[in-house]
């Protein structure tokens, strides 16, 4: 029966080995500041524990250390110096391989091999102790690490098994190699196929262990379990307990920026859709900022160690890929929210009425109708910008180049953002009557477009428009949205700038007049064609007489030509009887008509 009595004893040898070696010198392979690291640690352990052996020169023999009353403190004591010793004897190792200490290379392998077992002497003690413990029901064991890693219940207990499964991989591969063992480079293999066999024989009861810790594990809550992410069909590893921690508080974020936008498509909060969705988006940019910087650093560490002890065992995906991976995450988060940004501006332009849903195509021609602030082309430009650079460096990114599809997707987005920049800052030109520099920008605008399509041609299917969530969807009706607007827009900048200036690009607009229309003249004086063919020296062609009245005007004796003013009089007082009836319009035009 296990003594309830006492207190259980949490040592978690694990985490608390990875924290330590990450925060004094192992991270970047600096073997002698860990040690002595340790040594202080255990110093302040003893004096804490009172487990000194006297003071001056007289030596004190300590009682041996009991289950009764042992405590957390004895376990970190031996696993401090087991520690101690190991780094120890990988300093050793390393100056027996510098030039400088060829001549002495043997005795420092010696001593680094009697270092060695040192600390197989005090991780055997902790071990034995450990098993006592357990067998009282007073600790949760942590043995193997395959066990461990498959039964975890928390993501960063998992990723601990994992991390210090990978630091002893090339350990085995080079025995195995050293034994002639034809797959060396299978570690897993000789794993499964050794394990089994002597396991009890190493700690004993190992296959009780291992059933009572799967047993409790399944029991354990799982709040705090990663969701697996997947890239090409493959499961992204998460082999740090750093990353596992911020990775979780992006899972967090993404949880309520999907609730955050289920909630905005209701009709009535479709007015805090901006508001709330900048919110949500920039809680899981910080998180993806954090998690960013923490797969950096580990990068910088694994790349000044100049080995791949942490890489993964299989040769498979390692820090490098889950680096450019959380980068992938954050520039396409990022990309969406200025996205958002941008089509919250032209929907707040358009409509005061948040209720009102309008199409790109409404939205476009409103646009062109409507006189817009002079802040928003600059501002969307802005955003665009932004865009831009996100795609640029995604476009760098290796998990981007390495998928031609992928790569051909960004392309496409690249040149289509481009275009759509182009078209919005010709806008901006046509504002301050510049039109010449907006022509020219919805030329490269329309290059813009056809390079889009060129690229999505290149690609079966688009993998952003297809992923989850996507970021940048890109259909053919965006396209070709935007070069019927382009087409539009161009159309209206000629007829502008001709209206401006008559088209020049150096003329003053001050200065310029509008051209002469002739034919409205001629809707008031009458011509004297005879007199022009006098004078272009040809003879008038006399028209013969139809009717009566014309007889009258030839017989009239000729008169000097009246001046209009005279004509209109003539023509004001006439007698009724002389003018044809009229009615409506003709009527208020009167003799006015004819001419």
């Amino acid at each position: 029966m296990a003594d309830k009595s006492k207190p259980a004893v949490v040592f978690r040898a694990l985490q608390l080995a990875n924290e330590q070696r990450n925060a004094y010198g192992l991270r970047y392979n600096d073997f002698a500041r860990y040690r002595k690291h340790c040594a202080n640690r255990t110093h302040r352990l003893r004096s804490t524990l009172k487990m000194t052996h006297g003071k001056g020169r007289e030596f004190k023999k300590l009682p041996p250390l009991s289950p009764e009353i042992v405590k957390g403190g004895h376990l970190q004591l031996l696993l401090f110096e087991t520690e101690r010793a190991w780094a120890y004897a990988q300093e050793l190792t390393n100056s027996a391989l510098e030039p400088a200490n060829k001549d002495n290379a043997s005795g420092l392998r010696h001593s680094a091999t009697g270092r060695f077992r040192r600390a197989v002497n005090w991780s055997t003690q902790l071990l034995s102790l450990c098993q006592v413990l357990y067998a009282s029901s007073r600790l949760v064991a942590r043995a193997l690490l395959d066990n461990l890693a498959d039964a975890s219940s928390t993501s960063r207990d998992q990723a601990l098994a994992v991390l210090f499964s990978d630091e002893i991989g090339p350990e085995i591969r080079y025995c195995a190699h050293e034994l002639g063992r034809p797959k060396a480079y299978d570690i897993n293999g000789i794993v499964a196929e050794l394990a089994p066999k002597y396991r009890n024989e190493i700690v004993e009861n190992c296959d009780a262990l291992v059933a009572k810790l799967q047993t409790e594990e399944r029991t354990t809550s799982l709040k705090s379990k990663l969701t697996e992410r997947v890239w090409e069909g493959q499961p992204v590893p998460v082999r740090y307990p750093e990353l596992v921690d911020v990775l979780l508080r992006v899972e967090k974020a993404e949880a309520h920026l999907n609730a955050t936008q289920w909630d905005s498509d209701r009709p009535h909060a479709a007015g805090r859709k901006s508001k709330l969705g900048a919110t949500a988006y920039d809680a899981v940019l910080s998180a993806l900022s954090d998690a960013e910087d923490v797969a950096r650093k580990l990068q910088e560490a694994q790349q000044l160690a100049g080995t791949g002890a942490n890489s993964s065992v299989d040769g498979g995906r390692d820090i490098h890929f889950v680096h450019a991976y959380i980068v992938y995450q954050l520039l396409s988060r990022r990309i969406q929210r200025d996205l958002l940004l941008m089509n919250t501006l032209l929907t707040s332009e358009t409509s005061d009425n948040p209720k009102e849903r309008e199409t790109k195509k409404t939205i476009s021609a409103r646009l062109k109708a409507e006189p817009v602030d002079s802040r928003l082309y600059p501002a969307i430009v802005k955003l665009l910008d932004t865009v831009l650079q996100s795609l640029t460096q995604m476009r760098t990114l290796s998990i981007v180049d390495d998928n031609p599809d992928l790569a051909s997707a960004v392309e496409a987005r690249v040149a289509f953002t481009n275009g759509r920049r182009c078209l919005y800052l010709a806008r901006c030109y046509s504002a301050v009557k510049k039109y010449a520099e907006a022509l020219a920008l919805l030329q490269h605008a329309t290059i813009h477009v056809r390079e889009t399509i060129s690229s999505l041609s290149l690609s079966e299917s688009d993998l952003i428009t297809n992923a989850i969530p996507p970021f940048f969807p890109l259909k053919p009706d965006d396209i070709k949205g935007l070069e019927s607007t382009i087409i539009s827009d161009g159309s209206r900048y000629k007829q502008d700038w001709f209206a401006h200036n008559g088209g020049s690009v150096k003329a003053d607009p001050a200065t310029y007049k509008k051209p002469v229309f002739f034919n409205i003249a001629l809707n008031y004086v009458e011509l004297d064609m005879d007199r022009l063919q006098q004078r272009a020296g040809k003879q008038p062609v006399l028209m013969p007489p139809t009717s009566g009245a014309a007889a009258m005007t030839e017989t009239a004796p000729e008169k000097k030509q009246t001046s209009k003013a005279k004509a209109e009089e003539h023509v004001e007082f006439a007698p009724e009887t002389q003018q044809p009836s009229r009615s409506g319009l003709s009527s208020l035009l009167g003799g006015w008509w004819s001419k």
